[in-house]
This record gives structure tokens, C-alpha cells and sequence, in this order.
């Protein structure tokens, strides 16, 4: 197991635990005003890997896909909508984009080819980065959002499911 691929696996499987057995209020309660929701952090951990792999792979995506690789940045990181409504976000919507990121990520992480390194692609946060450094970074993304994750179900007022 390579670097990227034992880093992805351990974070993206804890933060992935974060939404076990969490109801659809649970998902949706938002902390304050201009905060994700744990729905739309999951959602939006989801779209940058879409968004990452995809443009590595240059694929275009379609369907679930491409309006999860708009949670990467809508609403997000820049001013636009987030892509889904909050009737939408539901616990079976984030297992399945989580599921789906992750098969996505799995084999270009277990076998990150010379070619794959070396394309260069946007950033959800806009700089040119190379596919070495979007490996990086989908490393440690799902941990940033899980440490947010924990201070959320933590909080006074978190729906007890």
C-alpha cells in the first residue's frame, strides 16, 4: 500500500463513520448561519473527490456525479447555491456519494500512474495543482472536515437521534 492510498483509507474511513447511523434532522441541523451541515460536509468531501478524480481522468461527470462536484465549491467556497436542497440530503444521499467518491478515488490512490502525478488540474480552492498534490490533498481533506464533524455533534442543541 502506497502513501496516498494508506492516508486516504484511514481518514476517509474515519470521517466516513462520523455519518453512521445518522438521521435525516441530524444530517441537516445546521450549527449557524454560514456553517455545513454534516450532510453537506459529507456531500462536499464527496464533489472534491468527484471533482479531483475526475478532472485527473479527464471524464466529464454526469448525473450525481457532476452535481457533486459542485458541492466542492457552490456554496462552499464561492457565493453560488449549494446543489442539493435539504429535503434532498438524506442519510441513503450521503452513503451513496460517499460510496461513490470512494470507488472512484480507491484504484487511482492504490495505483497513482506517472501520468496521473503529472496532470494538472484546478483545486476546489482554485490554484493549478498537480495530480501528485490532489493526491495530497484528497489525503487530508476528509480529516479536515471530520475534526468540523466532531465539534458539530457536540455542540448544545445537536438533535440526539
Amino acid at each position: 500500500m502506497n502513501d496516498f492510498e494508506a492516508t486516504w483509507t484511514l481518514v476517509r474511513g474515519r470521517f466516513d463513520q462520523v455519518f453512521e447511523g445518522l438521521t435525516q434532522e441530524q444530517l441537516n441541523w445546521r450549527l449557524q448561519p454560514g456553517v455545513l451541515t454534516l450532510g453537506e460536509m459529507a456531500l462536499h468531501v464527496a464533489g472534491v473527490e468527484a471533482s479531483f478524480i475526475t478532472q485527473l481522468q479527464r471524464q466529464e461527470p454526469e448525473g450525481l456525479l457532476a452535481r457533486l462536484k459542485s458541492a466542492a465549491t457552490d456554496g462552499v467556497v464561492n457565493d453560488g447555491s449549494f446543489p442539493f436542497a435539504v429535503d434532498e440530503i438524506t442519510p441513503a444521499l450521503v452513503k451513496e456519494s460517499l460510496e461513490l467518491a470512494r470507488s472512484l478515488v480507491a484504484p487511482v490512490a492504490k495505483n497513482p500512474t506517472e501520468e496521473i502525478r503529472a496532470r494538472q488540474i484546478k483545486s476546489a480552492l482554485g490554484p493549478i495543482v498537480d495530480g501528485t498534490g490532489a493526491l495530497a490533498r484528497l489525503a487530508y481533506h476528509p480529516g479536515y472536515h471530520q475534526g468540523q464533524a466532531h465539534i458539530v455533534k457536540s455542540s448544545p442543541g445537536f438533535p440526539k437521534g
